[in-house]
């Protein structure tokens, strides 16, 4: 029996506040990420570059944050999802077992939201696992059309009998997203709701990992004062079984 430990989590760009006052986080996620000690991590709002920030905070790391938060012997998949005035930010996909390949398609619904997906293709215990990574929208019409692309990316571009991870931040308050996903044959996990935003006061699960062709174990929130200071998102963190 081959347990797979994924974890999603919204960075908020590495950075917590607003103004002058705003403070760097993304060395402690780069901790926080470690600790989660999963298989397969799933981000978002990561940024690859961004001048303004660069320029604010004097320990902002040289190379992109997917690759400084990847442990070591992680591999680091980021794609763009929005390009900005001074960089740019999407999702990423840092996996401790070797990537075969990966893409990214735009998921783009209107001129003020840039959003998209990234999957991958890796080699888990010996075998093909897909990943993909999203970050829907804001506006409930968006997001209903959003989820239409992601099954019809998944019927196009994933194998119906290859297990399959679709996780991220679904920005959904009720159960648009579990009936979407539902429909194409993935499955969340059964239990109480684990909500994750706002992290200091958690009221709704937007984060959300769903799993096809393994099975659900268990499903937690990391909690406490370490956790919410990094985002305004708490990770959330899946067990599963891939079958041998």
């Amino acid at each position: 029996m081959n347990i797979v430990r994924v974890a999603t989590y919204n960075i908020h760009k590495g950075v917590q506040g607003v103004g002058p006052r705003r403070r760097l986080e993304i060395h402690n996620l780069g901790h926080a990420v470690e600790q989660l000690d999963a298989d397969i991590v799933c981000l978002q709002e990561v940024r690859k570059l961004h001048r303004r920030e660069a320029q604010f905070f004097a320990r902002w790391p040289e190379m992109p944050q997917a690759e400084f938060l990847a442990p070591p012997g992680y591999e680091a998949i980021y794609r763009t999802n929005a390009t900005t005035r001074h960089g740019e930010h999407g999702n990423a996909m840092l996996s401790r077992w070797p990537v075969i390949d990966h893409q990214h398609e735009d998921m783009s619904d209107h001129r003020f939201e840039q959003r998209g997906l990234l999957h991958s293709e890796i080699a888990l215990h010996g075998r093909p696992v897909h990943v993909v990574v999203v970050h829907l929208g804001l506006i409930r019409a968006s997001r209903v059309r959003q989820l239409a692309q992601l099954q019809r990316f998944i019927d196009r571009e994933v194998p119906g009998d290859a297990p399959l991870v679709v996780a991220g931040d679904f920005n959904d308050w009720g159960k648009t997203v579990q009936h979407a996903m539902a429909a194409i044959g993935l499955s969340g996990f059964a239990g109480q709701s684990h909500p994750t935003f706002p992290s200091r006061m958690p009221m709704a699960q937007l984060d959300q990992i769903f799993v096809r062709g393994m099975e659900p174990l268990s499903l937690q929130v990391p909690r406490g004062r370490i956790w919410w200071r990094m985002s305004d998102h708490l990770p959330l963190v899946a067990e599963c079984v891939l079958p041998d």
